[in-house]
């Protein structure tokens, strides 16, 4: 499991192959559906094979191990990032109604400025991953991990409760030692916790499945709703993908909307868009690029995902940076949900990356107070 965790294209290739075999077990699929099923499959798993023979691979666990953060330069920056967010996460809760507390339907509300403070208050996810790696103080480690998963359950916002268990349970993994095994009970507790939310905040946002009219089957039906929820939004993005390949639409002011800031909303609800049901509009990463580009332009999008990612990974060469770490952390995760909604090809992910390359920088240009009391401290101790 750890060498398939090495792996790039992992990260992409398995929750485009998972999902689809989720969407073949949840729908009886119309006629003519099974080609974009298929165009999904064949290209993730053509990305893997040539990512197996290309060698680049995650760095071992023993460098993510040996590689200490608490004290550095980068470190402070880090902490001073966490607490800007921190603020921004006060501003949403104090200035706007809280979805989970007032009304569920305001989550989606972004009136008033809304929009502009959620931009940033929505990188809380980094939140407890710094906690976990920038300090040994248990009080802030834990407050720093809290406000990361409670802040977007607050706000009804299960992408980033999936964004910061994600990246917590990666931290884990790779900063275990060698020779213990995967912290599958850890791993696995994160996991349901993560669908768990996942199906009450889904229920809170969008009331029952009562009245979803797609063409489910057995499997789905026989399924408790809890398991449901999460089927149909596993499912769901692959089947709105093949539905609307199967129907020849074609429409680029999504994904013109998606990469220009401000250019226009990248919501399918309320559009003539011909989904089969317009209250499931989950797309996937690479619907945008079919809608403007069709197949082709599908493909395309995929293999420029792995690019990214493999620049990602790249990145934590030779030494593994805290802000390369994090980047890779953003990078592995929109990989993984691919499947089910835009997030790779955003001005905001772009923006994320620009600004943790920016305090990569801004690190590097502070004085090193570790090295220097190290150095120090060797040279009042000659015989140290």
């Amino acid at each position: 499991m750890t060498h398939l965790l090495r792996l790039p294209s992992a990260y992409l290739t398995l929750p485009v192959s998972i999902s689809c075999g989720l969407t073949l077990l949840s729908y009886d699929l119309p006629s003519g559906y099974l080609e974009g099923i298929m165009l999904l499959l064949i290209t993730s798993l053509a990305i893997m094979v040539f990512d197996v023979a290309a060698g680049l691979r995650l760095p071992e666990s023993a460098r993510f191990r040996a590689k200490s953060y608490v004290g550095t330069r980068e470190s402070f920056v880090a902490l001073g990032f966490a607490a800007f967010i921190i603020l921004f996460c006060i501003f949403d809760l104090l200035l706007f109604p809280i979805p989970l507390i007032d009304a569920p339907a305001s989550y989606a509300k972004m009136e008033g400025g809304r929009e502009h403070v959620r931009h940033i208050s929505d990188m809380c996810w980094v939140l407890p991953p710094i906690g976990l790696l920038c300090t040994r103080n248990k009080w802030l480690r834990n407050a720093l991990m809290f406000i990361g998963l409670v802040f977007p359950i607050l706000v009804i916002d299960r992408n980033r409760v999936f964004a910061a268990l994600f990246a917590t349970a990666l931290v884990l993994v790779f900063r275990r030692d060698e020779h213990t095994p995967l912290p599958w009970k850890t791993v696995s507790l994160l996991a349901i916790a993560g669908g768990t939310i996942f199906s009450v905040l889904g229920i809170l946002r969008s009331g029952t499945l009562d009245t979803v009219t797609l063409p489910f089957s057995d499997f789905y039906r026989a399924a408790p709703v809890g398991v449901r929820w999460l089927l149909l939004y596993a499912g769901a993005g692959p089947y709105n993908f093949a539905a609307l390949l199967a129907k020849h639409y074609s429409n680029s002011t999504f994904l013109i909307n998606q990469l220009v800031p401000l250019a226009g909303s990248i919501a399918t609800a309320g559009t003539d868009i011909p989904l089969d049901a317009s209250n499931i509009n989950v797309g996937s990463e690479f619907l945008p690029f079919l809608l403007a580009f069709g197949p082709y332009g599908a493909v395309f999008s995929m293999v420029a995902l792995y690019a990214m990612q493999r620049w990602s990974v790249r990145r934590l060469y030779p030494q593994v940076s805290l802000f390369a770490l994090l980047i890779f952390l953003r990078m592995s995760y929109v990989c993984v949900m691919s499947p089910f909604a835009p997030q790779a090809f955003t001005w905001t992910n772009a923006g994320f990356i620009a600004l943790c390359l920016l305090l990569q920088a801004l690190a590097l240009l502070l004085p090193n107070r570790r090295v220097d009391v190290v150095v120090g401290t060797h040279a009042q101790n000659p015989s140290s």
